[in-house]
């Protein structure tokens, strides 16, 4: 089989990132550069920084990026949209126009080569923070969600791109990403073991959402993978069939 390919948190159009048309053309030449080697690509979700999907409208932009995703839907790559936290609010334009199947479950199990994964942005899954959780709630309801989109895009989408930008500041301030927490206090982590227990043929969990690398054996047939960010750290997963590991993307990379 050819590969399978996971990757999470571009964060695309944030204006809290310099180079915003570099930063979108260096996931344009990664996706290039599998086009022929990948039989499927996840993409485990905040693909962008800020995306609000009207009825008649979509954000501009992301041009290069869109049609590259349907160039290789239309060659028969299967690619996955699973939205984050950051990008919920997706109705059907990528599925319609760019081929794309969109997950907006919280997780999906599903099996790849006799290979079962457990998929998913990572928000909402094992927090404990209760601020957290409540805006979640409110970004995912729906009364909410049709009151956003009643004010007009020009200051929908500014509001949106605004509070990115506000939470990406304030956290690099606060001294950005906060470094692996350890087995036993790390939420993705606690919560994969658990979930183990009653789902032992899970054989690899893999996450968005921290912005952290991490690929941690948590049995001996069961790993865990976060995939890092595609602002510094440039990484995703692969899995031919056999076995599974994390690579960064380097440009001008020939064999990712």
């Amino acid at each position: 089989m050819k590969n399978v390919y996971f990757l999470s948190d571009a964060h695309l159009g944030s204006w809290a990132i310099p180079h915003r048309r570099m930063h979108e053309r260096r996931i344009v030449n990664f996706l290039d550069s599998i086009k022929d080697k990948a039989e499927a690509i996840y993409i485990l979700g905040d693909l962008f920084d800020f995306w609000h999907e009207y009825k008649y409208v979509v954000p501009k932009g992301y041009t290069r990026l869109l049609g590259k995703i349907s160039e290789l839907t239309d060659n028969g790559v299967e690619v996955h949209f699973f939205t984050g936290n950051h990008d919920l609010w997706v109705h059907n334009y990528f599925e319609e126009e760019c081929g794309m199947i969109v997950h907006r479950d919280i997780a999906c199990v599903t099996e790849i080569c006799g290979r079962l994964f457990y998929l998913a942005h990572g928000d909402g899954i094992g927090t404990s923070d209760r601020k957290f959780m409540m805006l979640r709630r409110v970004f995912h309801n729906s009364l909410c969600q049709r009151l956003f989109a009643s004010v007009h895009p020009r200051w929908g989408m500014w509001f949106g791109l605004k509070w990115a930008e506000h939470s990406r500041r304030k956290h690099e301030v606060e001294g950005g990403e906060p470094p692996f927490f350890g087995e036993d206090k790390e939420e993705l982590v606690v919560f994969a073991k658990k979930y183990l227990i009653t789902h032992p043929n899970i054989n690899y969990f893999i996450f968005g959402h921290r912005h952290i690398e991490l690929d941690l054996h948590l049995q001996r047939e069961s790993r865990l993978f976060i995939l890092g960010d595609w602002i510094d750290k440039f990484t995703y997963a692969v899995f031919d069939g056999e076995h599974i590991f994390m690579e960064n993307f380097i440009e001008g990379e020939t064999n990712p």
